[in-house]
């Protein structure tokens, strides 16, 4: 979902790039493309697109990303989900 981004300047989304090894797998795993590798390293591309999910910090070796998962657009979304109330009037993220 390239373009897509939540409320500016909300994520919880933090790197530590001294403790990232580079592998790739938080690139892999984010569903709106947040990450990318620059040389051997990941770095966050566009946080405001972070609906933090958790994917990330729960896929990466090294422990170098925290996000407090749960507490987000994507919790909200699911929680609205699981009331019966996407679909109804509305709701979700904005």
């Amino acid at each position: 979902m390239i373009g897509f981004q939540y409320l500016a300047n909300v994520a919880t989304l933090k790197l530590a790039p001294e403790r990232c090894i580079g592998c790739g797998m938080c690139v892999e795993v984010c569903p709106h493309q947040v990450f990318r590798l620059a040389g051997k390293k990941a770095e966050i591309g566009t946080r405001d697109a972070c609906m933090e999910c958790g994917a990330c910090a729960v896929n990466c070796p090294a422990a170098a990303i925290h996000v407090d998962a749960g507490v987000g657009c994507a919790s909200g979304m699911i929680n609205e989900w699981l009331a019966g109330v996407v679909g109804n009037k509305g709701g979700g993220c904005y």
